[in-house]
């Protein structure tokens, strides 16, 4: 067995510490340390898209990062997209309304992708939705649902903050 080290994050708003191997993925200390199984791991290599997670509200391939590197930093997954934990975020609602998923295995990739694009971007074109979520994969759907989910929720997030 390696040697062990401490590593001490903030997940969905609340600090963890626990000791690692060095070589554990940030996926699977999300998955198996934390139970936190909505981020999910296809490729791993980071070009799925169906691991991402925020970090420090940007965008990551958690499957291609060590835990040990974000030691002090804040990591969002899917579990913690919505402030409020019986309400959905409108990217949720939208996904839902718009028939955005299919198996739903891709879906928390494509939501923490689009949430920091839409707080960036409050009105974008179908053209730059389609260009932010060209890294990501889905192997059920033609991808429409999933751009008019992205333009709805842009739509829902713009009036939640008046405008």
């Amino acid at each position: 067995m390696s040697e062990l080290y401490p590593v001490a994050v903030t997940v969905n708003g609340i600090q963890v510490a626990r000791e690692i191997e060095p070589r554990m993925l940030l996926s699977d200390f999300l998955r198996h340390e934390l139970n936190l199984t909505g981020t999910h791991v296809g490729c791993e290599h980071g070009s799925c898209g169906a691991c991402t997670v925020l970090l420090d509200g940007e965008a990551v391939r958690s499957c291609i990062l060590f835990a040990v590197q974000v030691d002090g930093q804040s990591v969002t997954t899917v579990e913690g997209l919505s402030a409020d934990p019986n309400r959905l975020h409108p990217l949720q609602v939208a996904f839902q309304e718009k028939h955005g998923l299919q198996c739903g295995y891709c879906t928390p990739g494509f939501l923490l992708t689009l949430a920091p694009f839409l707080a960036e971007n409050p009105a974008p074109s179908e053209a730059e939705v389609r260009e932010v979520l060209s890294g990501n994969i889905c192997r059920c759907t033609g991808y429409q649902n999933i751009v008019d989910a992205a333009l709805l929720a842009a739509e829902m997030l713009r009036s939640e903050k008046g405008g």
